[in-house]
């Protein structure tokens, strides 16, 4: 039924770069949540849902991993805490120091908070702005917040690592969802392929 989807999506796809990611979240170093909520959105590759239903509970910085355990949704009106999108989204993911050391100064910033409060009480209408207003200040092209997703599975390519970790880390429930939609990305090694059999001789 929805086979085209990662095809559709592969089409439509933007991402930054690391240097744009770079140029933009200088721009935005002054706004400390928003800071920590694009590091952590483009560190991770996390839902936007995911992001917005994250609690200091979910991290472990002695471990430096995020526990992604549940989304959040705003419905009808009504602020509700969800399941995660499938099972395979209920994941740990593991996060550089850089990202733990930026959780922790955001997180010691706020006064009294509590394990179970909301780090990113934020509209998607909020951080829409924030990306527009910033990506235009800081010269980057203009990405939708769903590209930030996206911008860390092209890193993650770029860096060497297989659609299956891919995968894992983004929550997709099959590998094949990761090649429909960065297949693209992956480089073609055909001629290395004949290269490597070549040289068994």
């Amino acid at each position: 039924k929805a086979g085209s989807i990662g095809k559709k999506s592969a089409e439509q796809m933007n991402f930054w770069t690391f240097q744009e990611f770079k140029n933009f979240i200088s721009a935005i170093e002054d706004r400390p949540q928003s800071h920590a909520a694009f590091m952590t959105l483009y560190y991770t590759g996390i839902r936007i849902g995911e992001l917005r239903a994250l609690t200091p509970k979910d991290i472990d910085f002695n471990l430096q991993t995020l526990s992604i355990n549940k989304s959040y949704q705003r419905l009808q009106g009504k602020d509700i805490i969800t399941e995660p999108k499938t099972p395979k989204s209920r994941r740990l993911i593991t996060i550089p120091p850089l990202l733990c050391d930026e959780l922790k100064q955001y997180i010691d910033k706020i006064y009294d908070m509590r394990d179970t409060e909301r780090l990113f009480p934020l509209t998607k209408s909020f951080l829409t702005r924030e990306m527009e207003r910033y990506s235009k200040l800081s010269g980057v092209k203009r990405i939708r917040l769903h590209d930030i997703r996206h911008s860390h599975a092209s890193l993650l390519i770029e860096l060497g690592f297989s659609p299956l970790l891919v995968a894992d880390r983004l929550g997709h429930e099959k590998v094949e969802t990761t090649l429909n939609i960065y297949g693209h990305l992956y480089p073609h090694k055909q001629a290395e392929v004949a290269q490597k059999l070549q040289d068994l001789k």
